[in-house]
């Protein structure tokens, strides 16, 4: 994920954006999904139309990027860094996506002030970091909260060498797989 020149980034793998790139910032804890993980992950999604996205830990944007460039109707990202969500405001506007809007706050926050039910989600990124209880803390408020739509997809990402959360009754696991250093899931709801 190095660059030439020491910058880390990711590129964009299908879509309409294919082949562009996203700059990685050197930030604690940020840890994009690789390619081939992505990869591996939108070709178990399929088609993507139609679709509202939300990346609720979004560090670099690449999963909710990807998801905007395969298709999505709209994509939510949650980023409560704000050097990281700043770059991706930037970004959005140098790519002319205004289907795509960032919230610079905390995910958690965010799932608890925006449960409403007027924003419902088809399919639900969460990559938070590993050396936290946030991945299992935003399993349960989402299953908690009226954001899913019926069979909402909902993907995990944790590390390697542990498990997965526990999941809501009624999640159901569709596809699961483990690259070097990560675990990562698919669930419908």
């Amino acid at each position: 994920m190095k660059a030439a020149g020491g910058a880390g980034q990711v590129r964009i793998i299908g879509g309409a954006q294919r082949g562009r790139r996203i700059t990685v910032a050197e930030r604690p804890g940020l840890r994009p999904t690789p390619d081939r993980t992505r990869e591996t992950l939108f070709n178990w999604l399929g088609p993507l139309h139609d679709h509202r996205v939300l990346d609720l830990y979004a560090g670099t944007g690449a999963l909710g990027l990807e998801a905007c460039s395969r298709g999505a109707l709209e994509v939510v990202l949650i980023e409560k860094d704000r050097l990281a969500a700043d770059q991706l405001t930037r970004l959005i506007g140098a790519w002319q996506l205004p289907q795509v809007v960032v919230h610079t706050t905390d995910a958690l926050t965010w799932l608890a002030n925006t449960a409403t039910g007027e924003s419902r989600f088809d399919l639900v990124f969460l990559d938070p970091p590993f050396d936290s209880d946030l991945l299992q803390r935003s399993v349960q408020m989402l299953a908690e909260q009226p954001l899913l739509n019926p069979g909402a997809r909902v993907y995990l990402e944790f590390a390697a060498t542990g498990d997965p959360p526990a999941t809501p009754q009624g999640w159901q696991l569709h596809r699961q797989g483990q690259s070097a250093h990560t675990g990562y899931a698919l669930y419908c709801t």
